[in-house]
Formats: structure tokens, sequence, C-alpha cells
């Protein structure tokens, strides 16, 4: 059989309506890994769905608990052909964030698919449901092509615990890093550019989420018998936020800023067009930071948000003096920054403005990555796209939001590639997130096309990243 076998059984998974019967049995189920009580679920997912249908396609499958003592379970499947062969690490993650039922529009539910002008509507259609069924589905109609001996071995990791920051997953990978062993990881997350671009993304952007809270006293007081005699502590946090970014959007804190954009970067994202699609925001284009575009400023630089404000109590206001506020703000960073010293870096800036009252709590956090759009595997994958789509796909050095690449890349040492099957608009982590028809059907063809591809070229390059490391 062809490459065109492989892309053409992958299509019809999609035509014969099977695609949108294995999505929505995914969809249906509640895998809110932020929310008590979901555990026996997210072990459902894995044990009665993922692993069966893995089985099939000749894996074996073995799930395991996080290290964490958190009930946010793995799985790891194997399809080892010949151990001389190259192997491909693919990755996704079957948990969600929370439906948010009631929010969703009339006839939308988070749990129940439903096609609607060319949309799967469903939580998890786009993060994560969606593209790994996309995955595994176009990998089943390589393996079905190949006449069942794809000419490499595939590895598996699902996480059930992604939505609620990957709890874990360093210390799994790191206790199982041989049986993870690989020469590339695949894997589908987050959106392309644009619906109608196809994308290939080598890395992402870092963050750290950390609360800056002011606690004046243990309760509130009258704002008319002791305001002006009080610190109150909303006006002081406000006034610490203002410090840190300006009233533009650029970062004051010179440790937080990145270092310069390598050329190679700058060369592969400034004439990228950011948010042109029918549904995505208007771009402003005087906030941030001075003299970069919109796709400077999303791949190529760093940016710290204000996630939330709270103090006294908003849907009531009172006539008191709060006693607290906080705020929790995120630092979105690319390859460069000192961000594992940020606590420090943030409590001397406080201190030296006059804000030593302010107190700094560390929280979720993940490093920077990214790979060359010129290394071997980038433009081997970047031509299996091509010739599938009939155009060049968008190569980014790193996604402007975050993922745990840097597990894979830095903790297991592999070449990474992100094919992702979303788009900007898709409302992931919102109400009514959904896959769009189009993005699926050619994400289908794409992933057929590479992992045919891969058995074709995958000796070749990995001898070529051997010889790459012994020159090094």
């Amino acid at each position: 059989m062809t490459r065109q076998s492989a892309i053409q059984h992958a299509l019809h998974h999609l035509d014969s309506g099977d695609f949108a019967e294995v999505l929505g049995r995914r969809v249906a189920m509640a895998t809110e890994s932020e929310e008590a009580g979901q555990a026996p679920v997210l072990h459902a997912y894995l044990t009665d769905d993922i692993a069966p249908a893995l089985s099939a396609m000749g894996f074996v499958c073995t799930t395991y608990p996080n290290p964490t003592g958190r009930d946010l379970p793995f799985l790891v499947a194997d399809r080892i052909e010949d151990s001389t062969l190259p192997t491909v690490l693919l990755y996704g993650h079957g948990d969600v964030v929370r439906g948010q039922a009631a929010s969703w529009r009339d006839g939308l539910d988070p749990w129940t698919l439903v096609h609607d002008a060319g949309r799967w509507f469903g939580r998890g259609t786009a993060d994560n449901k969606g593209q790994h069924s996309i995955v595994f589905a176009a990998l089943q109609a390589a393996i079905d092509a190949r006449q069942g001996r794809l000419g490499y071995n595939v590895r598996i990791l699902l996480e059930m615990g992604e939505e609620a920051g990957s709890p874990g997953l360093l210390e799994f990978c790191r206790a199982q890093r041989s049986r993870l062993s690989a020469d590339l990881l695949i894997a589908s997350d987050g959106p392309r550019l644009a619906a109608e671009r196809p994308t290939l993304f080598m890395g992402s952007r870092g963050a750290v989420n950390f609360e800056l809270r002011v606690a004046s006293r243990d309760r509130a007081y009258h704002s008319g018998n002791w305001g002006g005699l009080l610190e109150n502590p909303a006006i002081v946090l406000t006034h610490a936020l203002a410090s840190l970014v300006d009233a533009r959007g650029r970062i004051v804190i010179d440790a937080l800023r990145p270092p310069a954009m390598p050329d190679t970067v700058d060369r592969a994202v400034r004439d990228l067009q950011v948010g042109t699609g029918a549904d995505d925001p208007v771009v402003d284009p005087t906030w941030g930071e001075p003299g970069l575009n919109a796709a400077q400023q999303v791949f190529g630089w760093n940016t710290l948000e204000i996630l939330t404000l709270d103090a006294g109590q908003p849907a009531k206001p009172v006539n008191a003096i709060p006693a607290r506020a906080s705020a929790w703000c995120q630092l979105r960073f690319v390859v460069g920054t000192d961000w594992q010293q940020l606590e420090q870096h943030v409590r001397a800036h406080l201190d030296a403005a006059g804000f030593p009252m302010v107190q700094i709590t560390i929280g979720a956090r993940a490093g920077a990555t990214r790979l060359d759009p010129q290394d071997p595997w980038v433009q081997w994958a970047a031509q299996s796209v091509t010739a599938t789509t009939g155009q060049a796909p968008v190569l980014l050095p790193n996604l402007g939001g975050s993922l745990p690449n840097d597990v894979f890349a830095d903790e297991l040492g592999l070449p990474t590639l992100w094919v992702p099957h979303s788009y900007p608009a898709c409302a992931q982590h919102a109400p009514n997130e959904h896959l769009l028809e189009s993005v699926t059907r050619e994400g289908l063809a794409m992933m057929a096309g590479l992992f045919w591809d891969l058995g074709d070229a995958g000796a070749g390059l990995r001898e070529g990243a051997a010889r790459r490391r012994l020159a090094a």
C-alpha cells in the first residue's frame, strides 16, 4: 500500500462517523482533574477507553499511580517492533478543565458532543481529547497501510493531570526514563497560528504563577470612622502591581525581561500575522513592549499579566476598609529568562520600591523550551506536512502558551515536535469549546502522512542526530 492509502484510511475514519463516535464517548467522561471526587472517571478514561483502543493496535498498556500521591494517574503504552529501530514518543492528556455547564449556550452541554456548522462542541474537543483522538486514528491508519509494520517503535504517555499543572509528571518521567526512552517526541496540543495555517511548534514559553498579598489586619473597619487612619491593603497592592508593569503592559523589572531575541527566532516569527481570525479579539497595537509586533510579543518576548484581583466583597460592596487584598500574577517567558529566581527578583524590587509589606507566594511553574527550526527533525516534518497539505506549515520556535515540554526536552533530552489541531478561537478552557471539522480533516491527513514518512526516514534521521551529538 502507499502513503496516500494511509491518508485515505484516516479520512475514512472521519467520513464514516467513527471519529465522532469515539470522540463523543470520550467527551462524555467528565475528567475534570481540578474537581475533587473525579478520580474514578480519571482512571476509567485510561482503563476503560484508551487502554482497550491502544491494545487493539498492538500496544502493551500499563497504568501508574502519580508519584506525588495525588490520584492523577498515568498510562504508558509500548508498541515495539524491534529494539534496534527508531522510537517515537507520543504524549497527550485525558483530563479537562471544569465543565462550566451553566455558561454554555442553549442546546450545548460540556459532556455531550454536538456537531453544528462544521464544529464539534464539547469539553475536551480541542484540549486535548480531540487532538489525541486524531493522533491515535492517524497512527492506526498508518499501521493498516503498512500492513501491521511501521518500521519504528511507538511509545505513548497519557497523563490525567495536565490541567491541574501536571503534578508528578517530572518525577514520573525521571523515574521511568528508560521506559520512556525515544528518539523524538511528537505531540498535539495548543492552537495553530490560524485555522487555515498548518503549524508546527518546537517548544513553548514557560510560565510562573505567583500571588502578591497584603494583609493589613484581621478584619475590616468602617471607612467613615477609620478612613484616612488605616492602611488600605487594596491601595497598597495596586501601587505595588503598578510598579511591576507599566500602564501599557511593558515589564518594568529588568530581571524579568528576556535577553535579546535571537536572530533565528526573529526571522521565524517577525512576518507572522496574529489575531486575524473572524472570532479573534482585536489586537491592541500600543500594548506591550515598544518596537515589537504582535508575533514578536507572543512568540519571542515575556509578558506579565494580572490574572485576578481580590479585596473586600466585590459582589456586594460595603463601606469598609478591607482587611487584606491579593492578586494572582503570571509571567510568561522565553528561553534565557532567569525565571527560577523570580521570587528573589520580585522581592528585591518591591522592597526597593517601598513595599516590604507585600507577601509573595509562588504557584505553578514550567520552564521554557525551543528547538531550532533548522533542526533536521523539524525540516523533515515540515516537508511531510507540505506534501500532504500543499502548503508549507508555519514553523514556530515556541508556542506563546505553556506546556510541560521542558520535561521532554530537558529531562528526557528529546527533540520535540508539536503538531496542533486546534485554532485560536476554539474556546479552549471556556464555555462552548469546540473542534473545527476542517482542521480535524486536515489533521488526520497530516498525521497519517507523518507516521507513514517516519517509517521511511526515521532511521536516517536518528543516525544523523547521533553524528551531530558526537561532533558537538
